[in-house]
């Protein structure tokens, strides 16, 4: 037998279709719109599927805030400006500057792998003698960083230096590295 959260989902996908994206976390269920009026659209449904399997909910709706990347409420004003555009983007490089220094290390990355071993010593030497902090496991490469800006200014260009076939992207660590024996 499903759980009731599971047969709210399962009938609010019945009801919306596939205008709204539908999920279920533990005693969550999320829904999700591409504009207000369809968020509220959706509430109206998952409230009326609640009342018909007698549970009750709190609710609450939010946006996706792009340049601050976290859910907002909607009544919080978007940046109208570029000026408005590139404050919000500082402060999200500062908070994840803080973040990294809170947890003592960095938190984001640059990560490469090369074809050849050479490739990947030459590349980390030239890191390291920059100030940069690199992690080398064999081809693959790891570089520190604090934000997200910087990662993909060092994925970027790792990309332009380093030769053809060499797979390199820029993001949030933790990083798995594979062991590599002494």
């Amino acid at each position: 037998m499903l759980f009731p959260r599971h047969k709210v989902a399962d009938e609010g996908r019945r009801r919306l279709g596939y205008t709204i994206a539908v999920g279920a976390d533990g005693t969550q269920v999320f829904l999700y719109a591409g504009t207000e009026a369809a968020a509220r659209e959706a509430e109206r449904i998952a409230r009326d599927a609640l009342a018909h399997h007698h549970l009750q909910a709190g609710y609450a709706l939010h946006r996706w805030h792009p340049a601050e990347e976290r859910w907002e409420y909607p009544d919080l004003a978007m940046p109208r400006t570029e000026a408005e555009r590139q404050a919000e983007h500082q402060r999200l490089l500062d908070d994840e500057t803080a973040e990294s220094l809170a947890a003592g290390a960095a938190q984001w990355h640059a990560r490469a792998q090369f074809p050849s071993l050479h490739e990947a010593v030459a590349m980390a030497g030239k890191l390291r003698m920059e100030g940069r902090v690199v992690i080398r496991r064999w081809k693959l490469l790891v570089v520190a960083t604090d934000n997200q800006d910087e990662a993909q200014q060092i994925a970027e260009r790792i990309r332009r230096e380093a030769p053809a076939g060499t797979t390199v992207r820029a993001g949030h660590l933790p990083v798995c590295l594979p062991f590599a024996g002494f």
